[in-house]
């Protein structure tokens, strides 16, 4: 059968010698899937094991999948893929060893799903800030000039139709998740697949998007973030480059005649320090952009921002003219995202950045990313994802200028990740309190740490606050919301920063479910105004 021939050809084919294939003779691999066993589907998680499917056995932090290979052959499993002993053998399934079991299941699931990112132009879009608009905004793009598009992002994702909430956490889903989502779309016909491609998606540690074919390559800025992971930020922002390297890659497309292929480009943000080293990191066309007036192919010359979105004055060398651009998302920071956006369009479809930029009006925000809160308050309430210090300084500049006009105050509540760069509490806690009039700090996920232990750090950073006057330490999330609105006066602005889309608290004994936006609701729907 045509899958099976794909997996055997796979298991003996440079592309597995190079994932680190052996085989279970250490002499010569055996010549594809011993009686070509049929595999109904791939999977890494051995309670989720259904007959015939390919399980991956993968060490990790917690446990080591190699202890529940038993578990996934009792449940039928056809071939295990496995790179530690698996011990006693049983009867049946096809056991094949690899040098890495996670970095192998990406050839093997691009192989499975019949190399699906070959049907489409991909655009990947990487970051620490902005990924998750960014891929919804060229989504949006796509579609508002007919194109059928697909995409993938820690908020939403569409397999070519509408927009459908993510369920999970992790920003690059596992390498089989990535295949499949993309085969979903090819199968649905759509032309163009946008994916947020985090650093951990994009580290050679996880290979999660090391076969995607990539087409374009976005980045937006790279700040110090997830350094539990990577160690150094020198390794965090070369995985990052790692997705511009992937442009220099040998593409194989498939598509029908007649479908134009661009050669691959970059969308690069020249506002960032690092942005002459993505450039670097792939030997390919980069269209860039500007929010602070350098010269580029998009360049902000003036900017004015409100409480219902953007208006901006851009300069376009190639129109040897400028652009005025409207928008509907609230904070002046993104403006960037737009740009981006729009350059990466244009990459794709050929069309001119001046038949482009007049779509950016009909735009919508990220669920989560600066949404709007309104139940007849006299006071604002913005729901944002922000939780970083970069975050914060793109965030915190321009609505502190909006609301000082008016004469307003801003309350911002916020946490910090347990489990995760411990290094940047004191500097959220400082950028918070320089920008802010109140602090209320409250859990973010803590994990397995001490909620009161990270609230601690966080205030440390603002150490001229005075407790219970405009600092407030209130683990509880929903009862800090309330003490937000309390204190709230007509013309303030209240900021709920650090959780955004997520469905969940994460605590070392359980997982909550939470919504920051119906809970800010609530909080508002009980006070009379």
């Amino acid at each position: 059968m045509e899958l099976e021939r794909r997996l055997s050809e796979f298991f003996t084919s440079e592309t597995a010698s190079e994932a680190g294939y052996i085989g279970d003779d250490a002499e010569a691999a055996p010549a594809g899937l011993p009686a070509d066993p049929a595999v109904t589907g791939l999977e890494y998680d051995s309670r989720k094991v259904k007959p015939g499917n390919l399980y991956f056995a993968l060490p990790g932090l917690h446990t080591d999948g190699h202890r529940y290979i038993g578990d996934a052959v009792k449940k039928g499993a056809a071939v295990i893929v496995h790179e530690a002993d698996p011990g006693e053998k049983a009867e049946g399934p096809a056991y094949r060893r690899v040098k890495n079991s996670r970095y192998a299941m990406a050839p093997v699931s691009a192989a499975f799903y019949n190399y699906p990112s070959r049907r489409l132009l991909v655009t990947g879009v990487t970051g620490t800030e902005g990924k998750s608009t960014t891929v919804f905004l060229i989504w949006q793009l796509l579609r508002f000039l007919g194109k059928k598009a697909g995409f993938f992002s820690t908020v939403q994702y569409s397999t070519g139709g509408e927009a459908e909430w993510n369920p999970e956490h992790q920003t690059t889903p596992e390498a089989p998740v990535v295949q499949g989502l993309l085969w979903k779309m090819a199968e649905n016909g759509a032309e163009y697949a946008v994916v947020e491609a985090s650093s951990h998606g994009l580290s050679e540690r996880t290979n999660r998007l090391g076969d995607v074919d990539f087409d374009a390559a976005v980045f937006t800025n790279v700040t110090h973030e997830h350094l539990e992971f990577h160690g150094t930020w020198e390794r965090y922002r070369s995985d990052k480059a790692n997705l511009f390297r992937a442009l220099d890659r040998k593409r194989v497309k498939t598509f029908d005649s007649g479908r134009r292929i661009p050669e691959p480009f970059g969308v690069i943000n020249l506002d960032d320090p690092s942005a002459a080293y993505f450039a670097e990191a792939a030997k390919r066309r980069a269209f860039t952009y500007s929010v602070r007036g350098k010269e580029a192919d998009l360049s902000v010359r003036s900017i004015e921002s409100g409480a219902f979105g953007n208006w901006y004055e851009v300069f376009t060398p190639a129109d040897s003219g400028s652009l005025d651009i409207r928008d509907q998302l609230p904070g002046a920071f993104n403006a960037g995202n737009v740009l981006a956006a729009l350059l990466a369009v244009h990459g794709l479809t050929g069309k001119p950045l001046r038949e482009i930029a007049p779509l950016a009006a009909r735009l919508k925000p990220v669920r989560g990313r600066m949404t709007s809160v309104n139940r007849g308050q006299p006071f604002e309430v913005l729901v944002d994802y922000a939780h970083t210090p970069s975050s914060f300084l793109a965030l915190f500049p321009s609505l502190r200028d909006r609301i000082k006009k008016t004469g307003g105050r801003i309350i911002s509540l916020f946490g910090s990740a347990g489990e995760r760069d411990t290094q940047k509490r004191s500097r959220q806690g400082r950028i918070a309190a320089d920008y802010s009039d109140i602090l209320i700090l409250a859990d973010e996920d803590p994990r397995g740490e001490n909620p009161r232990d990270i609230l601690e750090e966080i205030a440390a950073g603002a150490p001229e606050r005075k407790r219970g006057e405009d600092l407030f330490l209130i683990p509880g999330r929903p009862e800090a919301i309330r003490k937000a609105f309390s204190l709230a006066r007509p013309g303030d602005l209240v900021l709920l920063l650090g959780k955004g889309h997520e469905n969940s608290i994460i605590y070392a004994e359980k997982t909550i479910a939470y919504d920051e936006i119906r809970e800010a609701e609530k909080a508002l729907e009980e006070r009379e105004f």
